[in-house]
């Protein structure tokens, strides 16, 4: 029998304290005065996510020794941050697919999905003001933040085909990896960790969730749509500027670049484009240079944790990276 993967190997070490996660996020995510609201929300909570997010607040607390009760509030938040930011995405892209399923908005509407996003995000305030920690306050609501900035810098150099690597790293930066590193770091905060180690939490979080967007980004290019939980193509569809398409226009000929043009800045997809957007990317061994792109962040997700002590935790955790980037192959 194969060893587990890492995300389901925390999740058995971990098991109990999730436990406690999914519990208080099924009380908190009800309603007495709207039930539509835990109606879209367990829509979207219990649709097979991994709750990646929560466990590694859960583990970075693990790791610091915590003996405080409220790691378990934050892991909770971490989840409404997330799942909030899901709905909202789901709208802005006009998403008809997610993790498999139809998503809210297609199943009910634009609205519900918006508003039911909004009271998640304010459940997850109610939940962090709960632990009476200031700092884990400030490191949430800069989360949050930083996550609305980099959607809304998706949005500006939406197809743009001017947009570089750099630009794109901001973007993913804001809208993936905040929370990843915010997860973490609150974990270590909470456990009231060396400065050192919430430090090397926050590095970790940071290069894990901009390894996992690349990947995920390569998926839609290279994946298959049964694993994949949505189509292959949805990001050439809707003219996103992901790292692939970025590799690729910086190599493409006169009339590949006007390809490009047509399909992604004016919008003008014809039967048969994404094809030939897939033919251009393999000309130019794109998805290659795209995955050592993810297995670089890999490789310094995995060298902050360093400096913890050996565990299981922190050795699955190092794992995880490596599983992330494995994904898109």
């Amino acid at each position: 029998m194969s060893a587990p993967k890492p995300h389901d190997r925390l999740g058995q070490i971990l098991a109990d304290e999730m436990g406690a996660v999914n519990e208080l996020i099924q009380a908190r995510m009800a309603s007495e005065n709207a039930p539509r609201i835990p109606e879209v929300t367990a829509h979207l909570v219990n649709a097979g996510g991994k709750r990646l997010r929560p466990m590694l607040t859960l583990a970075s607390a693990a790791l610091c020794n915590n003996e405080s009760p409220y790691h378990i509030h934050l892991a909770a938040t971490v989840e409404f941050i997330h799942t909030a930011t899901l709905l909202h995405d789901d709208v802005v892209d006009e998403s008809a697919q997610r993790r498999g399923r139809p998503t809210a908005n297609l199943l009910w509407d634009n609205q519900s999905s918006v508003l039911v996003g909004d009271y998640l995000f304010s459940r997850s305030f109610q939940l962090m003001v709960e632990t009476g920690n200031m700092r884990v306050l400030d490191i949430l609501a800069n989360a949050s933040a930083t996550i609305a900035e980099g959607e809304v810098l998706q949005l500006t150099v939406a197809q743009d085909l001017a947009t570089t690597e750099d630009t794109y790293i901001k973007v993913v930066r804001g809208k993936t990896a905040a929370l990843f590193s915010a997860a973490c770091k609150v974990g270590g905060v909470i456990a009231g960790a060396d400065e050192k180690i919430v430090s090397a939490l926050e590095s970790y979080g940071d290069a894990l969730g901009i390894s996992f967007q690349i990947a995920d980004d390569l998926l839609d290019y290279s994946g298959h749509a049964a694993t994949m939980g949505k189509n292959v193509g949805d990001d050439f569809r809707e003219r996103k500027m992901s790292l692939p398409l970025i590799k690729a226009l910086a190599q493409s000929d006169a009339s590949e670049l006007d390809f490009w043009k047509r399909t992604i800045a004016k919008g003008d997809q014809r039967d048969g484009d994404l094809e030939q957007a897939l033919e251009i990317i393999a000309k130019y061994g794109v998805i290659d240079a795209t995955r050592a792109d993810a297995t670089f962040w890999a490789e310094k997700s995995k060298s902050a944790l360093e400096v913890l002590p050996q565990s299981e935790i922190r050795d699955t955790l190092i794992a995880l990276p490596d599983y992330v980037v494995s994904r898109a192959v």
